[in-house]
Protein backbone atom coordinates (compact mmCIF):
# COMPACT_ATOMS: atom_id res chain seq x y z
CA UNK A 1 0.00 0.00 0.00
CA UNK A 2 1.14 3.51 -0.63
CA UNK A 3 0.63 4.66 2.53
CA UNK A 4 3.04 1.97 4.24
CA UNK A 5 5.45 2.91 2.15
CA UNK A 6 5.01 6.35 3.36
CA UNK A 7 5.19 5.42 6.88
CA UNK A 8 8.30 3.60 7.11
CA UNK A 9 10.25 4.06 4.12
CA UNK A 10 10.28 7.76 3.90
CA UNK A 11 13.33 9.45 2.17
CA UNK A 12 15.57 12.18 3.22
CA UNK A 13 13.22 14.49 1.79
CA UNK A 14 10.09 13.42 4.25
CA UNK A 15 12.19 14.28 7.41
CA UNK A 16 11.83 17.64 8.70
CA UNK A 17 15.24 17.90 9.84
CA UNK A 18 16.50 17.64 6.36
CA UNK A 19 14.50 20.72 5.41
CA UNK A 20 17.41 23.22 5.19
CA UNK A 21 19.33 20.84 2.33
CA UNK A 22 15.93 20.09 0.47
CA UNK A 23 13.65 24.04 -0.18
CA UNK A 24 10.26 23.71 0.95
CA UNK A 25 9.27 24.81 -2.46
CA UNK A 26 10.63 21.32 -3.87
CA UNK A 27 8.49 18.92 -0.84
CA UNK A 28 5.52 21.37 -1.90
CA UNK A 29 6.21 21.12 -5.89
CA UNK A 30 4.17 18.40 -6.79
CA UNK A 31 0.95 16.93 -4.75
CA UNK A 32 2.53 13.93 -4.26
CA UNK A 33 5.70 15.16 -2.66
CA UNK A 34 3.31 16.89 -0.70
CA UNK A 35 1.02 13.54 0.88
CA UNK A 36 4.35 12.13 1.17
CA UNK A 37 5.57 14.41 3.44
CA UNK A 38 1.99 14.46 5.02
CA UNK A 39 2.04 11.32 5.54
CA UNK A 40 5.30 10.48 7.49
CA UNK A 41 3.41 12.75 10.13
CA UNK A 42 1.82 8.84 11.43
CA UNK A 43 5.61 7.76 12.47
CA UNK A 44 4.37 8.30 15.80
CA UNK A 45 2.30 4.93 15.71
CA UNK A 46 5.35 3.03 14.36
CA UNK A 47 7.17 4.51 17.62
CA UNK A 48 4.55 2.73 19.66
CA UNK A 49 4.09 -0.26 17.23
CA UNK A 50 3.01 -3.77 19.42
CA UNK A 51 3.59 -5.73 16.04
CA UNK A 52 7.02 -4.04 14.72
CA UNK A 53 8.58 -3.75 18.31
CA UNK A 54 11.40 -1.94 17.26
CA UNK A 55 11.74 0.23 20.59
CA UNK A 56 10.74 -2.56 22.98
CA UNK A 57 7.47 -1.14 23.94
CA UNK A 58 5.07 -4.57 23.79
CA UNK A 59 3.55 -3.04 26.59
CA UNK A 60 1.52 -6.14 28.12
CA UNK A 61 5.09 -8.02 29.43
CA UNK A 62 4.55 -4.73 31.85
CA UNK A 63 1.99 -6.16 33.36
CA UNK A 64 0.17 -9.56 34.61
CA UNK A 65 -0.84 -10.65 30.54
CA UNK A 66 2.25 -11.87 29.38
CA UNK A 67 6.05 -12.48 30.17
CA UNK A 68 9.34 -10.84 29.01
CA UNK A 69 11.54 -14.35 28.76
CA UNK A 70 14.70 -12.23 28.98
CA UNK A 71 16.45 -10.58 31.84
CA UNK A 72 19.04 -8.44 29.97
CA UNK A 73 19.17 -9.85 26.78
CA UNK A 74 18.04 -8.52 23.48
CA UNK A 75 18.13 -5.13 25.28
CA UNK A 76 14.85 -5.61 27.33
CA UNK A 77 13.70 -3.55 29.70
CA UNK A 78 10.83 -5.30 31.18
CA UNK A 79 11.90 -7.69 33.95
CA UNK A 80 13.94 -5.22 35.53
CA UNK A 81 11.24 -2.40 35.14
CA UNK A 82 9.20 -4.73 37.30
CA UNK A 83 11.63 -6.18 39.49
CA UNK A 84 14.49 -3.30 40.03
CA UNK A 85 13.37 -0.33 41.99
CA UNK A 86 16.46 1.29 40.34
CA UNK A 87 14.35 0.96 37.14
CA UNK A 88 12.96 4.53 37.23
CA UNK A 89 14.83 7.25 39.08
CA UNK A 90 14.30 11.78 39.12
CA UNK A 91 14.61 13.04 35.61
CA UNK A 92 14.03 9.06 33.67
CA UNK A 93 10.90 7.68 33.31
CA UNK A 94 12.98 3.98 32.26
CA UNK A 95 11.25 2.19 29.69
CA UNK A 96 8.62 4.59 29.43
CA UNK A 97 10.82 7.73 28.39
CA UNK A 98 9.93 9.50 25.81
CA UNK A 99 9.23 12.94 26.52
CA UNK A 100 12.24 14.08 24.08
CA UNK A 101 11.05 11.84 21.26
CA UNK A 102 7.56 12.69 21.48
CA UNK A 103 8.03 16.78 21.45
CA UNK A 104 10.71 16.20 18.51
CA UNK A 105 7.36 14.20 16.81
CA UNK A 106 5.34 17.44 17.94
CA UNK A 107 8.00 19.94 16.72
CA UNK A 108 7.70 18.58 13.31
CA UNK A 109 3.65 18.48 13.33
CA UNK A 110 4.05 21.83 14.38
CA UNK A 111 6.41 23.02 11.51
CA UNK A 112 4.34 21.24 8.74
CA UNK A 113 1.02 22.82 9.84
CA UNK A 114 2.89 26.20 9.70
CA UNK A 115 4.07 25.04 6.46
CA UNK A 116 0.41 23.68 4.54
CA UNK A 117 -1.33 27.32 5.76
CA UNK A 118 2.30 29.08 4.19
CA UNK A 119 2.32 26.66 1.00
CA UNK A 120 -0.05 24.45 0.43
CA UNK A 121 -3.51 26.58 0.31
CA UNK A 122 -2.17 28.37 -2.34
CA UNK A 123 -0.83 25.00 -4.26
CA UNK A 124 -3.83 22.71 -3.72
CA UNK A 125 -6.76 25.04 -1.59
CA UNK A 126 -8.32 25.16 1.56
CA UNK A 127 -10.38 21.90 1.18
CA UNK A 128 -7.36 19.17 0.56
CA UNK A 129 -5.52 21.28 3.23
CA UNK A 130 -7.68 20.93 5.74
CA UNK A 131 -8.32 17.50 5.34
CA UNK A 132 -4.26 17.28 5.16
CA UNK A 133 -4.12 19.58 8.39
CA UNK A 134 -6.52 16.70 10.29
CA UNK A 135 -4.48 14.32 9.57
CA UNK A 136 -1.59 15.97 11.49
CA UNK A 137 -3.41 17.65 13.77
CA UNK A 138 -4.70 13.88 14.94
CA UNK A 139 -1.07 12.65 15.13
CA UNK A 140 -0.02 15.02 16.93
CA UNK A 141 -2.83 14.54 19.59
CA UNK A 142 -1.80 10.90 19.32
CA UNK A 143 1.76 12.05 20.55
CA UNK A 144 0.57 14.08 23.34
CA UNK A 145 -1.39 11.11 24.52
CA UNK A 146 1.75 8.61 24.55
CA UNK A 147 2.92 11.83 26.97
CA UNK A 148 0.26 12.32 29.19
CA UNK A 149 -0.45 8.44 29.85
CA UNK A 150 3.09 8.62 31.29
CA UNK A 151 3.67 12.00 32.89
CA UNK A 152 0.41 13.56 33.60
CA UNK A 153 0.42 17.30 32.89
CA UNK A 154 2.28 18.42 29.43
CA UNK A 155 3.72 21.72 28.13
CA UNK A 156 1.09 22.08 25.39
CA UNK A 157 3.12 23.84 22.04
CA UNK A 158 1.17 24.20 19.01
CA UNK A 159 1.66 25.34 15.52
CA UNK A 160 0.27 28.79 16.49
CA UNK A 161 1.26 29.11 20.26
CA UNK A 162 4.48 30.64 20.31
CA UNK A 163 5.70 34.12 21.36
CA UNK A 164 4.83 35.97 18.49
CA UNK A 165 2.19 33.42 17.71
CA UNK A 166 3.99 31.24 15.49
CA UNK A 167 5.58 28.06 15.70
CA UNK A 168 6.28 27.18 19.39
CA UNK A 169 8.64 24.49 18.48
CA UNK A 170 10.90 25.37 21.94
CA UNK A 171 13.61 26.04 20.29
CA UNK A 172 13.23 29.60 20.22
CA UNK A 173 14.74 31.37 23.40
CA UNK A 174 11.26 33.36 24.17
CA UNK A 175 9.24 30.44 23.82
CA UNK A 176 12.02 27.75 26.15
CA UNK A 177 9.74 28.22 29.28
CA UNK A 178 6.95 27.09 29.49
CA UNK A 179 4.40 25.77 32.30
CA UNK A 180 2.66 22.66 32.26
CA UNK A 181 -1.03 22.47 31.53
CA UNK A 182 -2.95 20.00 34.01
CA UNK A 183 -3.68 16.89 33.26
CA UNK A 184 -7.66 17.62 33.24
CA UNK A 185 -6.31 20.74 30.34
CA UNK A 186 -3.83 18.20 28.74
CA UNK A 187 -6.61 15.94 28.04
CA UNK A 188 -9.09 18.46 26.80
CA UNK A 189 -6.86 19.61 24.53
CA UNK A 190 -6.07 15.96 22.84
CA UNK A 191 -9.64 15.95 22.50
CA UNK A 192 -10.91 18.93 20.70
CA UNK A 193 -7.99 18.47 18.35
CA UNK A 194 -8.95 14.83 17.57
CA UNK A 195 -13.41 16.49 17.33
CA UNK A 196 -11.52 18.75 14.93
CA UNK A 197 -9.91 15.96 12.89
CA UNK A 198 -13.20 14.01 12.77
CA UNK A 199 -14.78 16.85 11.59
CA UNK A 200 -12.33 17.46 8.54
CA UNK A 201 -10.73 13.79 7.63
CA UNK A 202 -12.76 11.56 5.09
CA UNK A 203 -14.99 8.95 5.54
CA UNK A 204 -12.94 7.06 3.34
CA UNK A 205 -9.68 7.43 1.11
CA UNK A 206 -8.89 6.29 -2.55
CA UNK A 207 -7.19 2.89 -2.90
CA UNK A 208 -3.95 4.97 -3.63
CA UNK A 209 -3.86 6.37 0.13
CA UNK A 210 -6.27 3.36 1.61
CA UNK A 211 -5.01 3.08 5.20
CA UNK A 212 -5.11 6.70 5.99
CA UNK A 213 -6.96 8.36 9.00
CA UNK A 214 -10.53 8.29 8.82
CA UNK A 215 -13.27 9.93 10.63
CA UNK A 216 -14.12 6.61 11.76
CA UNK A 217 -10.00 6.83 13.03
CA UNK A 218 -10.68 10.31 15.24
CA UNK A 219 -13.76 9.37 16.63
CA UNK A 220 -12.47 5.87 17.65
CA UNK A 221 -9.42 7.27 19.60
CA UNK A 222 -11.65 10.17 20.86
CA UNK A 223 -13.56 7.40 22.81
CA UNK A 224 -9.84 5.51 24.01
CA UNK A 225 -8.71 9.46 25.56
CA UNK A 226 -11.92 10.08 26.59
CA UNK A 227 -11.56 7.00 29.05
CA UNK A 228 -8.70 8.26 30.71
CA UNK A 229 -9.91 11.63 31.14
CA UNK A 230 -13.19 10.06 32.92
CA UNK A 231 -15.46 12.28 29.94
CA UNK A 232 -17.65 9.27 29.62
CA UNK A 233 -20.23 11.23 27.91
CA UNK A 234 -17.68 12.19 25.41
CA UNK A 235 -16.64 8.49 25.17
CA UNK A 236 -19.95 7.31 24.27
CA UNK A 237 -21.17 9.84 21.85
CA UNK A 238 -17.47 9.15 19.89
CA UNK A 239 -18.87 5.52 19.96
CA UNK A 240 -21.64 6.04 18.98
CA UNK A 241 -20.54 8.52 16.02
CA UNK A 242 -17.95 5.13 15.01
CA UNK A 243 -21.35 2.61 14.56
CA UNK A 244 -22.69 5.19 12.55
CA UNK A 245 -20.53 5.73 10.23
CA UNK A 246 -20.04 1.67 9.69
CA UNK A 247 -18.14 0.01 12.77
CA UNK A 248 -18.74 -3.39 13.23
CA UNK A 249 -16.50 -6.15 14.42
CA UNK A 250 -15.69 -8.56 11.93
CA UNK A 251 -17.45 -12.20 11.74
CA UNK A 252 -13.46 -14.85 12.87
CA UNK A 253 -11.68 -12.97 15.81
CA UNK A 254 -8.80 -15.41 14.53
CA UNK A 255 -8.87 -13.94 10.79
CA UNK A 256 -8.63 -10.16 12.68
CA UNK A 257 -4.95 -10.79 12.95
CA UNK A 258 -4.70 -12.62 9.75
CA UNK A 259 -2.62 -10.54 7.01
CA UNK A 260 -3.89 -13.44 4.38
CA UNK A 261 -7.12 -14.48 6.69
CA UNK A 262 -10.09 -14.36 3.79
CA UNK A 263 -11.65 -11.91 5.73
CA UNK A 264 -12.86 -8.34 5.00
CA UNK A 265 -11.83 -6.47 8.38
CA UNK A 266 -12.48 -3.23 7.34
CA UNK A 267 -15.56 -2.49 9.65
CA UNK A 268 -13.28 -4.03 12.64
CA UNK A 269 -9.81 -2.30 12.05
CA UNK A 270 -10.54 1.59 12.11
CA UNK A 271 -6.60 2.03 11.99
CA UNK A 272 -3.67 -0.16 11.42
CA UNK A 273 -0.08 0.14 10.22
CA UNK A 274 0.48 -2.05 7.04
CA UNK A 275 3.86 -3.65 5.86
CA UNK A 276 5.02 -4.66 2.85
CA UNK A 277 6.42 -8.36 2.24
CA UNK A 278 9.80 -8.05 1.04
CA UNK A 279 9.91 -4.64 1.78
CA UNK A 280 8.31 -2.61 4.56
CA UNK A 281 9.29 -5.52 6.97
CA UNK A 282 9.27 -6.93 10.60
CA UNK A 283 10.57 -9.36 12.77
CA UNK A 284 7.34 -10.26 14.85
CA UNK A 285 7.23 -14.07 13.45
CA UNK A 286 10.82 -14.80 14.36
CA UNK A 287 10.52 -13.16 17.90
CA UNK A 288 7.56 -14.87 19.00
CA UNK A 289 7.20 -18.29 16.86
CA UNK A 290 7.12 -21.30 19.02
CA UNK A 291 10.72 -23.10 20.58
CA UNK A 292 9.85 -26.13 18.23
CA UNK A 293 10.04 -23.59 15.23
CA UNK A 294 14.04 -23.59 15.20
CA UNK A 295 13.99 -27.57 13.79
CA UNK A 296 10.66 -27.30 11.72
CA UNK A 297 12.15 -24.06 9.58
CA UNK A 298 15.88 -24.83 10.42
CA UNK A 299 16.55 -21.08 11.76
CA UNK A 300 16.81 -19.44 15.14
CA UNK A 301 13.66 -18.19 16.98
CA UNK A 302 13.14 -16.34 19.91
CA UNK A 303 9.99 -16.38 21.63
CA UNK A 304 10.48 -13.11 23.27
CA UNK A 305 7.18 -12.37 24.92
CA UNK A 306 5.12 -15.49 26.38
CA UNK A 307 1.55 -15.62 27.54
CA UNK A 308 1.12 -16.29 31.51
CA UNK A 309 -0.98 -18.05 33.37
CA UNK A 310 -3.20 -15.28 34.93
CA UNK A 311 -4.22 -14.23 31.21
CA UNK A 312 -4.40 -18.15 30.05
CA UNK A 313 -6.90 -18.71 33.05
CA UNK A 314 -9.35 -15.96 32.71
CA UNK A 315 -10.48 -17.50 29.08
CA UNK A 316 -13.99 -19.53 29.83
CA UNK A 317 -14.81 -22.55 28.33
CA UNK A 318 -17.02 -22.41 25.20
CA UNK A 319 -20.01 -22.80 26.95
CA UNK A 320 -19.06 -19.81 28.90
CA UNK A 321 -18.43 -21.78 32.34
CA UNK A 322 -15.48 -20.10 34.09
CA UNK A 323 -11.97 -21.80 33.90
CA UNK A 324 -10.87 -23.42 37.35
CA UNK A 325 -7.79 -25.87 37.61
CA UNK A 326 -9.71 -27.18 40.89
CA UNK A 327 -12.90 -28.12 38.71
CA UNK A 328 -12.45 -27.94 35.09
CA UNK A 329 -11.95 -32.19 34.74
CA UNK A 330 -15.37 -32.49 36.48
CA UNK A 331 -16.96 -31.38 33.40
CA UNK A 332 -14.14 -30.79 30.74
CA UNK A 333 -12.10 -34.07 29.85
CA UNK A 334 -9.25 -31.40 28.72
CA UNK A 335 -8.40 -27.90 30.62
CA UNK A 336 -7.32 -26.68 27.27
CA UNK A 337 -9.19 -27.68 23.98
CA UNK A 338 -12.55 -26.78 24.80
CA UNK A 339 -11.72 -23.08 25.16
CA UNK A 340 -13.32 -20.24 23.72
CA UNK A 341 -11.82 -18.82 20.56
CA UNK A 342 -10.10 -16.20 21.71
CA UNK A 343 -8.23 -18.64 23.82
CA UNK A 344 -7.32 -20.47 20.43
CA UNK A 345 -6.59 -17.61 18.64
CA UNK A 346 -4.57 -15.90 21.13
CA UNK A 347 -2.36 -18.79 23.03
CA UNK A 348 0.00 -21.95 21.63
CA UNK A 349 -0.36 -24.12 24.40
CA UNK A 350 0.31 -28.29 25.15
CA UNK A 351 -1.08 -30.32 22.32
CA UNK A 352 -2.92 -27.73 20.06
CA UNK A 353 -2.09 -28.15 16.12
CA UNK A 354 0.44 -25.52 15.04
CA UNK A 355 1.17 -25.98 11.42
CA UNK A 356 2.24 -29.40 10.28
CA UNK A 357 2.93 -30.47 14.47
CA UNK A 358 1.97 -30.46 18.08
CA UNK A 359 2.77 -28.18 19.95
CA UNK A 360 4.37 -29.68 22.96
CA UNK A 361 5.44 -27.27 26.12
CA UNK A 362 5.75 -30.11 28.66
CA UNK A 363 9.60 -29.94 30.22
CA UNK A 364 10.99 -32.98 27.64
CA UNK A 365 8.84 -31.85 24.92
CA UNK A 366 9.86 -29.96 21.33
CA UNK A 367 8.91 -26.73 22.66
CA UNK A 368 9.80 -27.38 26.18
CA UNK A 369 9.39 -25.36 29.58
CA UNK A 370 12.74 -23.73 30.89
CA UNK A 371 12.51 -21.70 33.77
CA UNK A 372 13.25 -18.01 33.92
CA UNK A 373 15.82 -17.29 36.04
CA UNK A 374 17.39 -12.97 36.50
CA UNK A 375 20.44 -14.16 34.46
CA UNK A 376 20.39 -14.28 30.34
CA UNK A 377 17.45 -15.70 29.13
CA UNK A 378 15.07 -18.60 28.48
CA UNK A 379 16.97 -19.32 24.91
CA UNK A 380 13.58 -19.06 22.92
CA UNK A 381 11.92 -21.40 25.54
CA UNK A 382 8.50 -20.69 27.12
CA UNK A 383 8.79 -20.17 30.91
CA UNK A 384 5.14 -20.25 31.53
CA UNK A 385 3.85 -23.02 29.39
CA UNK A 386 2.87 -21.04 26.55
CA UNK A 387 3.30 -19.09 23.33
CA UNK A 388 1.33 -16.23 21.69
CA UNK A 389 -0.47 -16.89 18.89
CA UNK A 390 -1.92 -13.92 17.86
CA UNK A 391 -0.80 -12.27 14.94
CA UNK A 392 1.68 -15.56 14.20
CA UNK A 393 1.19 -16.31 10.41
CA UNK A 394 0.38 -19.66 10.37
CA UNK A 395 2.27 -21.76 7.00
CA UNK A 396 4.24 -18.57 6.31
CA UNK A 397 7.23 -19.79 6.18
CA UNK A 398 9.02 -17.10 4.36
CA UNK A 399 9.56 -14.91 7.91
CA UNK A 400 13.05 -16.66 7.34
CA UNK A 401 13.88 -14.93 4.46
CA UNK A 402 11.85 -12.21 3.61
CA UNK A 403 10.61 -11.33 7.21
CA UNK A 404 7.11 -10.51 8.46
CA UNK A 405 4.37 -8.12 7.10
CA UNK A 406 1.53 -8.62 8.93
CA UNK A 407 -0.31 -5.41 9.75
CA UNK A 408 -0.54 -3.37 13.68
CA UNK A 409 -4.40 -3.21 14.23
CA UNK A 410 -3.90 -0.03 16.37
CA UNK A 411 -7.48 0.58 16.91
CA UNK A 412 -10.15 -1.91 16.46
CA UNK A 413 -13.93 -1.76 17.11
CA UNK A 414 -14.06 -4.70 19.86
CA UNK A 415 -11.59 -1.68 21.67
CA UNK A 416 -14.57 1.43 20.76
CA UNK A 417 -17.68 -1.11 22.26
CA UNK A 418 -15.87 -2.09 25.41
CA UNK A 419 -14.92 1.66 25.77
CA UNK A 420 -18.35 2.45 25.69
CA UNK A 421 -19.74 -0.10 27.80
CA UNK A 422 -17.26 1.08 30.60
CA UNK A 423 -17.84 4.82 30.07
CA UNK A 424 -21.53 3.91 30.33
CA UNK A 425 -20.96 2.12 33.75
CA UNK A 426 -18.71 4.87 35.00
CA UNK A 427 -21.34 7.48 34.44
CA UNK A 428 -24.27 6.16 35.96
CA UNK A 429 -24.53 2.61 36.08
CA UNK A 430 -27.83 2.29 37.52
CA UNK A 431 -28.97 4.25 34.66
CA UNK A 432 -26.73 2.79 31.80
CA UNK A 433 -26.81 -0.51 33.24
CA UNK A 434 -28.44 -2.33 30.03
CA UNK A 435 -26.39 -0.03 27.61
CA UNK A 436 -23.39 -1.32 29.47
CA UNK A 437 -24.40 -4.90 29.32
CA UNK A 438 -25.06 -4.66 25.44
CA UNK A 439 -22.17 -2.72 24.70
CA UNK A 440 -20.29 -5.90 26.23
CA UNK A 441 -22.38 -8.85 25.25
CA UNK A 442 -21.64 -7.59 21.52
CA UNK A 443 -18.25 -8.09 22.00
CA UNK A 444 -18.80 -11.60 23.47
CA UNK A 445 -21.64 -12.53 20.76
CA UNK A 446 -18.98 -12.29 18.44
CA UNK A 447 -17.03 -15.65 19.55
CA UNK A 448 -20.56 -17.30 21.06
CA UNK A 449 -20.09 -16.59 24.77
CA UNK A 450 -23.39 -16.32 26.44
CA UNK A 451 -24.32 -12.77 27.49
CA UNK A 452 -23.68 -11.28 30.71
CA UNK A 453 -27.02 -10.39 32.77
CA UNK A 454 -28.20 -7.90 35.43
CA UNK A 455 -27.83 -10.79 37.45
CA UNK A 456 -23.94 -11.08 37.06
CA UNK A 457 -23.61 -7.34 37.37
CA UNK A 458 -26.02 -5.91 40.32
CA UNK A 459 -24.00 -3.04 40.53
CA UNK A 460 -20.93 -0.66 39.13
CA UNK A 461 -18.36 -3.06 40.83
CA UNK A 462 -19.30 -6.09 39.33
CA UNK A 463 -19.92 -5.12 36.36
CA UNK A 464 -16.53 -3.47 36.22
CA UNK A 465 -14.96 -6.74 37.05
CA UNK A 466 -16.90 -8.04 34.19
CA UNK A 467 -15.39 -5.27 31.74
CA UNK A 468 -11.64 -5.59 32.97
CA UNK A 469 -11.84 -9.33 32.33
CA UNK A 470 -13.01 -8.74 28.72
CA UNK A 471 -10.71 -5.98 28.05
CA UNK A 472 -7.59 -8.65 29.32
CA UNK A 473 -9.12 -11.47 26.62
CA UNK A 474 -10.27 -9.71 23.62
CA UNK A 475 -7.38 -7.12 23.37
CA UNK A 476 -4.61 -9.49 24.69
CA UNK A 477 -0.93 -8.90 23.30
CA UNK A 478 -2.21 -5.30 21.74
CA UNK A 479 -0.42 -3.02 24.46
CA UNK A 480 -3.41 -2.14 26.18
CA UNK A 481 -3.03 -3.99 29.88
CA UNK A 482 -0.58 -1.77 31.30
CA UNK A 483 -2.43 1.96 30.66
CA UNK A 484 -5.64 0.16 31.47
CA UNK A 485 -4.02 -0.75 35.41
CA UNK A 486 -2.44 2.72 35.63
CA UNK A 487 -5.70 5.40 34.56
CA UNK A 488 -7.62 2.73 37.52
CA UNK A 489 -5.63 2.98 39.66
CA UNK A 490 -5.17 -1.07 39.87
CA UNK A 491 -1.21 -0.98 39.41
CA UNK A 492 0.27 -1.57 42.75
CA UNK A 493 -2.43 -4.12 43.93
CA UNK A 494 -2.19 -6.12 40.32
CA UNK A 495 1.33 -5.49 40.28
CA UNK A 496 3.26 -4.07 43.22
CA UNK A 497 4.21 -7.24 45.57
CA UNK A 498 3.28 -10.22 43.46
CA UNK A 499 4.70 -12.22 40.87
CA UNK A 500 3.31 -13.73 37.62
CA UNK A 501 2.71 -17.87 37.09
CA UNK A 502 2.98 -20.37 34.50
CA UNK A 503 1.84 -23.84 34.12
CA UNK A 504 4.74 -26.41 34.25
CA UNK A 505 3.96 -29.53 32.18
CA UNK A 506 5.07 -33.18 33.18
CA UNK A 507 4.07 -36.14 30.57
CA UNK A 508 3.68 -38.90 32.75
CA UNK A 509 4.56 -42.76 31.76
CA UNK A 510 1.18 -43.44 30.40
CA UNK A 511 0.61 -40.58 28.32
CA UNK A 512 -0.96 -38.47 30.61
CA UNK A 513 -0.13 -35.14 31.62
CA UNK A 514 0.27 -33.63 34.98
CA UNK A 515 0.34 -29.67 35.61
CA UNK A 516 2.00 -27.55 38.67
CA UNK A 517 1.15 -23.61 39.13
CA UNK A 518 4.92 -22.40 39.27
CA UNK A 519 6.43 -18.42 39.90
CA UNK A 520 7.83 -16.58 36.96
CA UNK A 521 9.89 -13.57 38.00
CA UNK A 522 12.62 -15.32 39.23
CA UNK A 523 12.12 -15.35 43.26
CA UNK A 524 11.37 -11.28 43.04
CA UNK A 525 7.94 -9.50 44.33
CA UNK A 526 7.02 -7.34 41.55
CA UNK A 527 7.59 -3.24 42.12
CA UNK A 528 4.63 -1.10 41.10
CA UNK A 529 5.04 2.24 43.74
CA UNK A 530 2.41 5.19 43.98
CA UNK A 531 4.70 7.41 42.46
CA UNK A 532 4.67 5.46 39.37
CA UNK A 533 1.68 6.78 38.03
CA UNK A 534 3.01 10.17 37.29
CA UNK A 535 7.01 9.00 36.05
CA UNK A 536 9.54 11.70 36.76
CA UNK A 537 10.16 14.46 33.87
CA UNK A 538 13.83 14.15 32.22
CA UNK A 539 16.78 16.14 34.06
CA UNK A 540 17.18 18.41 30.62
CA UNK A 541 13.46 19.70 30.76
CA UNK A 542 13.44 20.65 34.19
CA UNK A 543 16.86 22.43 34.13
CA UNK A 544 15.97 24.56 30.81
CA UNK A 545 12.76 25.28 31.28
CA UNK A 546 12.37 27.20 34.26
CA UNK A 547 8.37 27.30 34.56
CA UNK A 548 8.30 23.70 34.14
CA UNK A 549 8.03 21.41 37.39
CA UNK A 550 8.48 17.66 37.88
CA UNK A 551 5.54 15.37 39.10
CA UNK A 552 5.58 14.71 43.04
CA UNK A 553 7.87 12.36 44.59
CA UNK A 554 10.46 12.79 42.31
Amino acid sequence: MALSLAIFSCTDVLDLNNTREVSDQAIWSTENAAEMYITASYKTFTDVSQVSNSRNVFYDSHTDLTKSTSWDQYNHPYNKSLLQASAFSTGSAGAFECWSDAYTRIRRANVLLDEIKRYGVESFGEEWCDIRRAEVRLCRAFTYYRLIRVYGGVIIRTDVSGTNGGVDDGSNPEDINRARASEAESWNFVISELQWAAEHLPESWSSTWEGRATKKTAYGLISRMALFAQQWQVAVDAAEKVKELGGALAEDYAKVFQVDGDQDNSSEILFALYYLKGSVAHDYDRFNRPFGDNAAHNTVVYAEHVPTAELADLYEFSDGTPFSWSTYSSTHTDPYTEREPRFQATILYNGCEWEDREIQTYTDGSDGFVAFTQNGSTNGHTCTGYYLRKYLQEGYSDFVTERSYQYDAVLRYAEVLLNKAEAYAQQDYGQYQSQALNALNEVRARVNLPAKTAADAPNKEAFMDLLRKERCVELAGEGFRYWDLRRWRLAESVINGQNVHGTKITKNDDGTFSYERVACDGGTPRIFLERYYYFSLPTAETANNKLCENNPFW
